[in-house]
């Protein structure tokens, strides 16, 4: 883990600089450019971590592995604080861009679902006495919603948006200038590593409270067995 936490801190830091200070500012948005370098990756992770949800979902509801249960109870929060990152960004962008905070268009629309479904599930779990029903109840919620990642990823080409199309992942011809590519490539790898070091720090600590709780109950047995 502290390896992992310096990792990540050097590489988000590394493209924080390479984006904030050494990447050049767009012909057409100035300045306001650089709050891609945080949307993006934001967006990336809100989707991909969606989906690394319903996989451990999967896992739960097939194999009843509680160490995938204590994953997808501390991915929720984490996720749904991406989700919101992406959609405040993604504001504060659009602002001098489209000269609104808002439009209720299907890229824009289809994210703020995914950030209720992030934190439907965050209180799904949390909602119940017994966490077995809690996981299982928020393992169903995660594999409905992943419908809606698609819609996110592919409304800009189902619909008419306001939102741009995809630019660095187009295949027949680069939407991107290396000066603006590879400094967002280095921030979406290093808020990556975060996203992950900071779901493995809540899950092992989930761990170890339940390691604790199972020690706490047995000694309250041992105490109140008959001598």
């Amino acid at each position: 883990m502290p390896w992992l936490w310096a990792l990540a801190i050097a590489v988000t830091a590394a493209g924080a600089y390479w984006a904030l200070v050494v990447s050049p500012t767009d012909w057409q948005q100035g300045e306001t450019v650089r709050i891609m370098y945080v949307h993006v990756p934001m967006a990336w992770l809100a989707m991909g971590g969606y989906t690394g949800l319903a996989i451990v979902s999967i896992m739960s509801l097939i194999w009843r592995h509680p160490l995938a249960d204590l994953t997808a109870r501390e991915l929720s929060p984490v996720g749904a604080a991406a989700t919101a990152l992406c959609l405040a960004t993604g504001s504060l962008w659009g602002k001098p861009m489209w000269g609104t905070w808002w439009v209720w268009d299907a890229r824009l629309t289809s994210v703020l679902v995914l950030f209720f479904l992030w934190l439907g599930h965050a209180a799904l779990v949390r909602a119940f006495d017994d966490t077995e029903r809690g996981a299982r109840a928020g393992a169903i919620l995660a594999l409905v919603g992943i419908v809606n990642i698609p819609i996110v990823k592919f409304s800009v080409d189902w619909w008419n948006t306001l939102h741009q199309p995809a630019s660095v992942t187009r295949l027949d011809a680069p939407g991107m200038h290396v000066d603006m590519l590879y400094p967002l490539l280095t921030c979406a790898l290093g808020f990556t590593l975060l996203f992950a070091v900071v779901v493995l720090a809540r899950t092992r600590a989930a761990v170890m409270e339940r390691r604790v709780r199972a020690l706490e109950m047995a000694r309250a047995r041992r105490l109140d067995a008959p001598q």
